[in-house]
């Protein structure tokens, strides 16, 4: 944890082109390790609103200059030929992310692993290719990213806390649930706070220490805590006693629109039916289709078709698709 070194290739057109989402691509990478180089592909004047967050996180631009019908293919073989040259001269990077789920990428990911490089991959479920996916060391869908950006929601406690110490607790229960490992040391945390919030200082909070500011977040907080061990202080999230939200036969359908309607706002046209059920889980973590009257998830996904919320579709791989309406 904090160890890792990233070179951040996006394939904008693969990733939406949005700020937001983009915001919370090169979050993802950072809660893992350090970002030294980040490049987007396809870049118009079309996508100005991307200008500060590409110039913050010192991103390069590679743009999108139309001519003939192999403009794609132009774009994404550079950037097979810019990650391998930064493979190759650059002894620093140990981490790739590839922003993209073409399959055409899938020996460039080969390559990198063979150089002993780990290879992280994000892309949208509607493009993400079954080969690319499994090539890589670690996959993230993009709407998965959309989905814990809204998550853990803010207890009672919470609540009642100051908007930037509400803002802290947000982030740093995001990091926490995005950890194969229970618990995180202070020291560790608060690295991966500095690489999200560089102008971070715990003594803008009103705290002389990181510990102090830790305990301040776990005592307004029910999903967070504390605790010294052989004088390492230690933090983690921890089980709230608020019962889990239900879902029933009276609710469901506006849980799914809900869902649905957010997916689209954040500019996804269309997503795997798998996503859509995470998502649910991650508010309703005791949803099972038989809950609320269905034998299998896919006949969930044609009562919601009936009732005009989008459209099943199969894929070029005969995959199930879901176009949000």
């Amino acid at each position: 944890m904090g160890t890792a070194n990233f070179a951040v290739f996006v394939d904008l057109e693969n990733a939406g082109a949005k700020e937001s989402m983009l915001n919370n691509i090169i979050e993802k990478v950072k809660i893992r390790g350090d970002i030294l180089l980040g490049k987007v592909y396809g870049y118009t004047d079309r996508y100005t609103q991307l200008k500060e967050c590409l110039l913050s996180n010192t991103f390069y631009v590679v743009p999108s200059i139309r001519y003939g019908k192999a403009q794609k293919n132009n774009l994404d073989i550079q950037l097979v030929i810019d990650a391998l040259e930064v493979a190759y001269t650059n002894s620093l990077i140990d981490s790739f992310c590839i922003v993209s789920g073409d399959s055409d990428y899938t020996p460039l990911v080969g390559k990198l692993k063979s150089m002993g490089k780990h290879v992280l991959g994000i892309s949208r479920s509607e493009v993400a290719s079954g080969i690319f996916i499994k090539a890589c060391n670690e996959f993230i869908f993009l709407e998965s990213v959309a989905i814990k950006k809204q998550a853990p929601k803010p207890s009672s406690k919470e609540k009642e806390a100051p908007s930037d110490i509400q803002e802290m607790i947000t982030l740093v229960e995001t990091i926490l649930s995005d950890q194969d490992e229970d618990m995180m040391y202070a020291s560790e945390l608060k690295d991966t706070i500095m690489r999200l919030r560089p102008d971070f200082d715990e003594r803008s909070y009103g705290f002389a220490t990181f510990g102090k500011l830790l305990n301040q977040l776990a005592e307004k907080s029910n999903n967070l805590k504390v605790w010294t061990e052989n004088s390492a202080v230690k933090i983690s999230l921890t089980s709230s006693d608020v019962p889990a939200p239900q879902l029933n036969k009276a609710n469901w359908i506006q849980a799914f629109t809900e869902h649905l309607a957010r997916f689209k706002q954040d500019g996804f046209e269309r997503i795997n039916p798998s996503i859509l059920k995470s998502a649910i889980q991650a508010d309703y973590p005791d949803f099972d289709e038989r809950q609320i009257g269905f034998k299998r998830f896919s006949d969930v996904m044609k009562r919601l078709e009936k009732e005009g919320l989008l459209v099943v579709e199969m894929d070029g791989a005969h995959t199930m698709l879901l176009k949000i309406c």
